[in-house]
């Protein structure tokens, strides 16, 4: 796959030195790259859920997955062609929606494996407004963040800054979704240190968030959520309960050695000891199915998508282009970091989905958006014009 994705990406940059018409640089504007490895990543999350949930004797998961995948694709393009900056007078429209419905979600939601009251059900629909509200926050922030750059270490504009990530991170808590609540903090420090946010600002609060952890684990942190914290620094000491997820997910991982038992044939997967295997935990089967080998080429090809829009940030021709492929970058790595992280032990399991390979319609579906918005940012770069390229 990924040899296929280099062919494509240098065919792609030839392009560029051979077109000689409006149209086809119009074309070539198109990141043929990043949309055919978003594609093959769909493609291949819906084959490993097919594995995940094939002892279920039911393709239910695979077929709301194959169509959570046939509106994204067009979500995506639809957002690629659709000019970004345009998205400039719908910022109020935006903010007001992703607050709304995180509103709802509380009023209305139900709870989802972890205990949070973080989904909204329609029937057998089930909806995730945190992963909309994710994306509806790149670029409401990214539009703020471009506003006030040049005055950004202004004490009351870092404060409205503050209190424009503090509405969205608070109704997300009260569900409450920590893992969710990671994901913004994360893309919010990204866009400000992008954004040149002074050291006199972002040492103290370095220093302050860690001198308050204990605190916070102490005092703000329920004893569910402290239980989870002690078992990931020793998951033996629960291994029937909270530890159990974890130490399965490990054996799954180490199992699959260098070349995996094969597809359809992992162990822990097919005889059903692996939980949450088609969600949380799909990373440690594509481990113990394909490998050290496998989970190596997912992890570049995961990490090349990320890379991919930080480098289109690199290439956006204003602010609040580059803003919005850095907000996607951060998301998409993060969800990476700690998804594979919580399946190897290295974090705490925090139901964050594996982008574009875990099992969840609304996850796909926002993803896709989000890669859009990094597609409309690299295709509506100026200039538009031939004469201009040369």
């Amino acid at each position: 796959m990924l040899y296929t994705i280099f062919i494509l990406d240098n065919w792609g940059d030839s392009l560029k030195t051979k077109s000689v018409s409006k149209n086809s640089v119009m074309l070539m504007e198109f990141d043929w790259f990043l949309f055919i490895l978003t594609i093959l990543l769909a493609i291949f999350g819906i084959v490993m859920i097919y594995s995940a949930t094939r002892t279920t004797q039911s393709n239910t998961n695979v077929l709301v997955q194959s169509s959570a995948f046939a509106l994204g694709t067009g979500a995506m393009l639809f957002m690629c062609f659709f000019d970004y900056e345009q998205l400039k007078n719908l910022i109020k429209p935006i903010f007001v929606f992703s607050i709304v419905i995180l509103i709802l979600v509380l009023i209305f939601g139900t709870s989802g494996d972890w205990g949070a009251r973080s989904w909204i059900r329609f029937g057998v629909i089930g909806v995730q407004p945190a992963e909309f509200a994710k994306v509806c926050f790149i670029v409401t922030f990214s539009y703020h963040l471009s506003k006030v750059q040049e005055s950004i270490n202004k004490p009351l504009v870092l404060l409205g800054l503050l209190m424009h990530i503090g509405v969205m991170v608070g109704l997300i808590l009260l569900q409450p979704d920590m893992g969710s609540a990671f994901v913004f903090m994360f893309m919010f420090i990204c866009l400000l240190f992008v954004a040149k946010l002074s050291y006199k600002y972002i040492i103290p609060a370095l220093v302050l968030g860690g001198a308050s952890l204990p605190l916070i684990y102490r005092y703000v942190l329920s004893e569910y959520q402290q239980k989870r914290i002690q078992v990931f620094f020793n998951p033996e000491s629960d291994p029937l309960y909270r530890g159990y997820n974890v130490i399965q997910s490990k054996i799954a991982v180490g199992s699959g050695q260098l070349w995996g038992n094969g597809y359809l044939q992992g162990t822990q997967n097919q005889m059903g000891y692996l939980p949450a295997k088609s969600t949380d935990f799909i990373f440690s089967v594509v481990c113990e199915e394909l490998g050290f080998i496998g989970a190596t080429l997912l992890i570049a090809a995961l990490f090349l998508l990320v890379y991919k829009c930080f480098k289109t940030a690199r290439r956006a021709d204003n602010l609040f282009g580059r803003y919005i492929c850095v907000g996607v970058g951060a998301m998409m790595l993060f969800h990476v970091f700690e998804n594979i992280g919580m399946c190897i032990g290295l974090m705490p399991v925090t139901g964050i989905p594996l982008p574009f390979i875990s099992y969840g319609g609304t996850s796909l579906v926002a993803n896709m958006i989000a890669i859009g918005l990094v597609l409309s940012v690299s295709y509506h770069n100026k200039p538009r014009s031939v004469f201009d390229v040369y």
